[in-house]
């Protein structure tokens, strides 16, 4: 039998990339995977900049499944970084399945854009998310979670989910974030069922006035600026209005802080 892979244990991913600047343009300089997570062939729309997509094949993740992602960026890279679809979290049968993200990046540029993660009702799940930056590096990401399946009436019952997301600079904490939903009660998030969190930095209080004066529809959000990392807190009913309130606050911000206009992946576009 497969090491990645048993009936009792489930899937066992990882996947190591390591982007660098070579030859004018960010390139994939060290590429490691085990089991089923991916990365596509890289995309080139802004010629230097290396445009990558995260694939894991399954097309879900259920309970006894592990999953590990480590990303680092140096040596003058800028990677943009996104999935071409929503992750998805199934019913477990009593199992837990557990996701780790270690993203790093060295005085380099790297954004982490994927898209939302759909908790499905009676989903066991562990997530972590880290983003270790030097004080000379530049971040913009996200993360949104969706829980249960709103449109088709189906809420998040019975599940139980652990949701970290933390950033670090120069080895010091700037976010530690912690959303634990237990028995299927998302109490605290006033009946919503969708919640992102996106991070920019090195932010100014600049930047913070422009995104306060976006309206998005159908989402209530919350910024804030600490230690030059500007927090947007998004509530909605569904997943899809706090993607696009994002998206429409990196089409903002990366003009302001990477000095570079928005091109948007060309996997959004399909």
């Amino acid at each position: 039998m497969s090491l990645e892979h048993s009936s009792a244990q489930g899937w066992r991913a990882q996947l190591q990339l390591s982007f660098a600047r070579r030859a004018g343009r960010t390139r994939i300089v060290e590429r490691q995977h085990r089991g089923p997570l991916l990365v596509q062939r890289p995309f080139y729309p802004e010629d230097d900049v290396c445009h990558a997509y995260i694939v894991h094949p399954p097309g879900g993740v259920v309970g006894g499944d592990e999953l590990t992602l480590n990303v680092d960026v140096r040596e003058g890279g800028h990677a943009l970084i996104t999935t071409p679809a929503a992750a998805k979290f199934y019913r477990s049968d009593g199992r837990t399945a557990r996701q780790q993200q270690f993203l790093r990046s060295h005085d380099t540029t790297l954004e982490w854009l994927p898209q939302e993660s759909i908790f499905y009702p009676e989903a066991k799940v562990r997530s972590t998310t880290r983003i270790e930056l030097s004080a000379g590096a530049k971040f913009i990401g996200w993360e949104i979670a969706c829980l249960g399946l709103p449109a088709r009436k189906q809420p998040f019952i019975a599940g139980e989910l652990h949701l970290h997301l933390e950033l670090w600079v120069d080895g010091a904490p700037l976010l530690i974030d912690r959303l634990r939903i237990a028995e299927g009660n998302p109490w605290g998030l006033g009946g919503h069922q969708a919640i992102g969190t996106m991070i920019a930095y090195p932010a100014t209080r600049a930047m913070v006035d422009t995104i306060r004066e976006l309206t998005p529809t159908g989402v209530e959000t919350g910024v804030t600026l600490v230690d030059k990392t500007l927090i947007c807190r998004a509530l909605a009913a569904q997943g899809e209005p706090i993607k696009q309130a994002f998206i429409e606050r990196w089409q903002t911000l990366r003009p302001q802080l990477l000095h570079r206009p928005t091109t948007p992946p060309r996997i959004w576009a399909t």
